[in-house]
């Protein structure tokens, strides 16, 4: 796994449950090391210790967990944060969901070890939609539900969700868009404001 995975993975858990909570989970892990670097590669089982221990050391479960993840790491406020890589998607969040697809390859420009889940992308008409995410991290699916959550309510859209669980060899999340404009979308500026 890529160690920027493993990294936003330790942010998030120390971002929003604390240091200590964070240093419980290296030890329930037994990591043997006490944070990750962004740009080196561990071993996927590493990954799937950390989960679960914070699973255990929180008391939530997996799902909720990677759920609140894949939200965090889009609602993070920096010039450099992936919410604003994500705009780039489109004008509304029709426009973001058809471009889900891109979204791995788009990543390998970036960093071309990085692998991002595989997503296909089937439109079943009247705003409803389901993605279909593969990748060896099992609740992926998760993950990208708190993805979407996030850059709905980004684009100002009311959006129900559903995780289907596993289903040909991938995680099947299902999309209704109930109200493409139920608010306000938040502000996005093509440039970095302050630079």
């Amino acid at each position: 796994m890529h160690g920027l995975i493993n990294r936003s993975l330790q942010c998030f858990l120390r971002d929003t449950y604390g240091a200590a909570a964070w240093d419980a989970v290296v030890r329930e892990a037994a990591l043997g090391l006490t944070g990750f670097e962004s740009m080196l590669t561990y071993d996927d089982a590493l990954t799937e210790q950390v989960i679960d221990a914070a699973a255990l050391v929180l008391r939530r479960s997996r799902e909720t967990l990677l759920e609140d993840l894949g939200t965090y790491i889009v609602n993070q406020d920096n010039p450099t944060s992936l919410r604003r890589l994500l705009r780039f998607s489109g004008v509304n969040f029709t426009d973001f969901l058809n471009a889900m697809e891109e979204l791995p390859e788009r990543g390998r420009l970036v960093l071309p070890d990085l692998d991002l889940p595989d997503l296909e992308l089937a439109d079943h008409g009247g705003g409803q939609f389901s993605l279909r995410c593969r990748a060896p991290l099992p609740g992926v699916g998760h993950i990208v539900m708190g993805l979407l959550r996030a850059m709905a309510d980004d684009y100002g859209a009311l959006v129900l969700l559903d995780h289907l669980g596993p289903d040909g060899g991938g995680e099947v999340v299902t999309i209704r868009i109930a109200d493409k404009a139920f608010t306000p979308a938040r502000p996005f500026n093509l440039g970095v404001v302050g630079a």
